[in-house]
């Protein structure tokens, strides 16, 4: 399989490979699986809210 990123793309999957001591497959692999969910409970109506409890801030994501 062939994996076309950017250079910006692939600094981030660099990165985040880096950061928790993974493969760049690794965390291609975790990023498919939390869409997947994030995908599935989205497609049965659910919400996916971000809380920061410390600012009292929430913010809803919308994926189109």
């Amino acid at each position: 399989m062939t994996l076309n990123l950017s250079d910006e793309e692939m600094a981030v999957l660099d990165d985040l490979a880096t950061r928790k001591d993974l493969t760049k497959t690794a965390v291609i692999r975790q990023a498919l699986r939390l869409y997947q969910v994030v995908d599935a409970k989205l497609s049965a109506g659910e919400k996916l809210i971000f809380e920061d409890e410390a600012k009292q801030k929430k913010a809803e994501l919308m994926v189109l």
